[in-house]
């Protein structure tokens, strides 16, 4: 039998991940769903409900996209990295350079 292997998070990527547990929670109650409702509309079990409410790194993306899913929000994530600051800037230095 194969270990698992865990992500490494970082503490600040950490406070993402809550802020994103929680953002999921105030979508739903908004929305007057329960953590039951969810589970059937998702398939995942209430403690997985609840572990994506508290933004915990070992639930799998696919989770936490099938809950956006059912909140009409999955089509958020394509707004992830779409403005790359830091890889335009790099990218124009390269192009800078490659010039001179």
């Amino acid at each position: 039998m194969t270990e698992r292997r865990k992500a490494i998070v970082f503490p600040k990527n950490q406070d993402f991940l809550a802020q994103l547990g929680e953002n999921i929670l105030l979508a739903y109650k908004r929305r007057n769903y329960t953590q039951t409702l969810l589970s059937e509309r998702t398939g995942l079990s209430r403690a997985t409900i609840r572990k994506i409410e508290q933004g915990d790194p070992t639930v799998s993306m696919g989770h936490y996209v099938a809950v956006l899913g059912v909140l009409g929000l999955a089509s958020d994530l394509t707004l992830v990295a779409k403005d790359d600051e830091l890889g335009r800037k790099l990218q124009d230095i390269a192009l800078l350079r490659s010039t001179q």
